[in-house]
């Protein structure tokens, strides 16, 4: 008798041994998930405030550029934003012109402003 208590106190043992390592695994796998969520949400944050970054930083420019104008209304300063971006990311003009559905003549017009600024810059760096 007092082996057959032994060995079912043994057994018992080792069932609760197994649900124990289970159980760990199981908790191991929701942190693990979480923690994937919780960097994740994080990515999503940093490319939100690059995103803001560049747009205020484009906004600075399209304002320092046009002090003398009046600027225009909040749809073409979101279009002049989004021509500037196209081209600090190395768009071509033609490319601009896809991506806005605007006619390349208009993404020139748009530019000019910025690209004059920008070869001016690079003579006086390079007559150094």
């Amino acid at each position: 008798m007092m082996e057959w208590t032994l060995a079912i106190l043994f057994g018992g043992a080792i069932l609760l041994l197994i649900l124990s390592f289970s159980k760990s695994r199981q908790s191991t796998k929701a942190a693990k998930q979480e923690l994937e969520q919780f960097s994740i949400s994080i990515m999503e944050e940093m490319q939100e405030l690059q995103r803001k970054m560049r747009d205020f930083e484009i906004d600075a420019e399209i304002s320092a550029t046009e002090r003398e104008k009046q600027t225009s209304s909040p749809k073409q300063r979101i279009l002049m934003r989004e021509v500037l971006d196209l081209h600090k990311r190395g768009y071509s003009v033609e490319g601009i012109a896809l991506e806005t559905e605007l006619t390349e003549n208009e993404v020139k017009l748009l530019l000019t402003p910025y690209l004059d600024e920008t070869k001016e810059g690079r003579k006086v760096a390079n007559d150094s």
